[in-house]
């Protein structure tokens, strides 16, 4: 049996991992913290982790990123993306008027990761705009401590699954400031990952440049565009250990098997830049037929 590492229990990781392994025999190890998850797979107390890595709305989680390079050495098995749905959720006997609705007034506080909190940041404004704000270490987390703090006045964000599972009301649905919120999370872990299968490929790589090299960027770049590589996504990151330095990160729409991307990593490396390859995955995207 497949056994994996994720954030907590009704958490968008917890139902992303579900989307990716339906039908496959899987043990979800839950962590409140990601460092505990990236831990865990890294000991090898689980297969893999799941890593939510990037946001439609917030862009990339650098803290995940930064775990990737300095933290441990996993690669990348698989991609996905898939929605990230947030709802306002509570007890009801509380937060409701006389006549059963939500009375936003009784909300002193809202919970969350923040994350997720950044992603309804218009709707907690225009709703809630006298409520504090306070960061928790996951979605799931923001709806446990309001179930175990009743009469306070206390509201999260969070999945529908977690309010389930802790007997809460969902008062309102579909609180994020736009439609498409979708997160992309990767799969990490040295177990390569079978169970199933897609037509779409990515590989990810860390690019150091060497120092007194002007227009090195430029070069490495003009590798991938002289061969009509597509690049998907390109970030920078300090390296911690001299101030100006950077990793750049860069996600390339080709699998290592293409000639034309093996010719442009030894291009970059001839240039005297270092390439770390984070891993050569499928790529897949979520689906409401699925």
């Amino acid at each position: 049996m497949i056994k994996v590492a994720l954030l907590p229990a009704g958490s968008v990781s917890d139902e992303a991992a579900r989307y990716l392994f339906a039908g496959q025999e899987a043990q979800y190890v839950y962590h409140k913290l990601i460092a505990d998850v990236f831990v865990s797979t890294d000991n090898g107390t689980t297969d893999y982790s799941i890593i939510p890595i990037e946001n439609t709305i917030e862009g990339s989680v650098t803290l995940h990123s930064d775990w990737l390079v300095h933290e441990v050495d996993l690669p990348i098995q698989a991609e996905w993306v898939y929605p990230s749905i947030q709802n306002l959720i509570g007890h009801q006997s509380e937060l409701t008027s006389g006549q059963g609705e939500l009375d936003y007034s009784r909300i002193v506080k809202v919970l969350s990761h923040p994350v997720a909190m950044a992603q309804c940041q218009q709707y907690l404004k225009e709703n809630l705009p006298h409520a504090d704000q306070e960061h928790v270490s996951s979605t799931a987390e923001a709806v446990r401590i309001v179930r175990d703090n009743p009469g306070l006045g206390w509201a999260a964000i969070g999945t529908t699954i977690a309010a389930g599972n802790n007997g809460l009301q969902v008062f309102d649905r579909g609180v994020t400031d736009h439609d498409n919120n979708f997160t992309r999370f990767l799969l990490v872990g040295d177990r390569p990952f079978t169970e199933r299968t897609s037509d779409a490929h990515k590989t990810s790589i860390l690019v150091t440049l060497p120092e007194d090299f002007p227009g090195a960027l430029h070069q490495v770049l003009s590798a991938f565009a002289w061969r009509k590589i597509n690049l998907s996504r390109i970030e920078s990151r300090p390296t911690k250990k001299k101030l100006g330095t950077y990793y750049f990160f860069i996600d390339i729409n080709l699998s290592m098997e293409s000639v034309l991307l093996t010719a442009a990593i030894a291009e970059i490396e001839a240039l005297g830049c270092q390439v770390r390859i984070l891993g050569s995955y499928p790529s897949f995207t979520f689906t409401t037929a699925e």
